[in-house]
């Protein structure tokens, strides 16, 4: 037990979860994480490379993937040294310090995220249904106002809720039931009100979890409706067929976020293992999957990253 107050002392450290209940298999649950961050951090490390690469990528689509693939890159990244250091050397302690800074970038890389998938819905948009002043709106100027407002947005969205729960008194038990920060876990060790917290908890989940999903729909539902009206069949499945690894994306993110929030609020006394399987689907799926999604579904970029080594063979 622990108690700290804002006045006298803060806690020099938290304790992380592993796998409950199947501590003894960690060394060989950590061949399987380990496979899913190396497919995470090699597959979006090619999709970047790629982009770099190749002039003829940079376009409005493939500059929101590659901005898509550095968000995955970096949520990789944030949860990977505390997962592996758990399932690896049972190192579960984590200082105070890196504790809020694991938060910062988590939950800062999440919502960037859905931004981006959201801007990239707007971009679906524009071209099927608007594509005659498609790229004079979408210009390299505009695209980089857009990357802009995106981390303003995360940096307004998280700022605040990592300094309203800081300044708070944390007492009682130091164990998380993570293997790495969220706030709906941590929050749940304050020994003070957090009515503040939770209000903004609760705006931020109807922006993040409601209105861009919501957002994202409106704009498949426009384009559902102007893929209709084109007279070809050919065409309407070509214009469906660019927007299905986009589907995909959101719900890959989406499905396992909502999971996340309902186990914590609906499901409490259910198993440790049920909330800690939830959450590193929801850390993981997206990392993982957005590469393999787009290198399949995406001829253009499949056909690059193919050409890409195979320039890289004959050097």
């Amino acid at each position: 037990m622990f108690l700290v107050t804002n006045s006298t002392q803060v806690p020099f450290y938290f304790i992380l979860m592993g796998i409950p209940g199947f501590e003894v298999f960690h060394t060989w649950i950590s061949i399987l994480f380990c496979c899913l961050y190396t497919i995470s951090i090699v597959g979006n490390s090619i999709i970047l490379a790629v982009f770099r690469a190749e002039p003829s990528l940079h376009e409005p689509m493939y500059l929101f993937l590659s901005m898509l693939a550095l968000t995955d890159l970096g949520l990789t990244l944030t949860t990977w040294p505390a997962v592996m250091g758990i399932l690896w050397f049972n190192a579960s302690e984590i200082s105070f310090e890196a504790c809020f800074i694991q938060f910062f970038f988590l939950h800062g890389f999440s919502f960037m995220e859905s931004f981006v998938l959201l801007a990239r819905s707007f971009d679906h948009y524009m071209a099927i249904c608007h594509p005659l002043p498609y790229f004079s709106i979408l210009t390299r100027k505009a695209i980089c106002r857009i990357h802009l407002a995106i981390i303003c947005h995360c940096l307004l969205a998280v700022l605040p809720k990592f300094f309203l729960l800081k300044r708070l008194p944390f007492c009682g038990s130091p164990h998380l039931s993570q293997s790495y920060y969220l706030h709906q876990d941590m929050i749940h060790l304050v020994c003070a009100d957090t009515t503040t917290n939770n209000r903004y908890g609760f705006v931020l989940a109807l922006l993040i979890i409601i209105l861009d999903p919501l957002l994202i729909v409106l704009s498949y539902a426009l384009i559902l409706r102007s893929v209709l009206r084109i007279a070809s069949q050919v065409e309407r499945l070509q214009a469906l067929n660019n927007c299905l690894s986009h589907i995909l994306a959101v719900l890959v993110l989406y499905v396992p976020m909502v999971g996340v929030s309902m186990t914590h609020h609906f499901a409490k006394p259910a198993l440790p293992i049920v909330h800690v399987s939830m959450a590193n689907v929801y850390v993981l799926a997206p990392p993982v999957m957005n590469p393999i999604i787009y290198s399949v579904k995406t001829k253009q970029m499949c056909r690059r990253i193919f050409d890409f080594f195979a320039h890289r063979q004959l050097e």
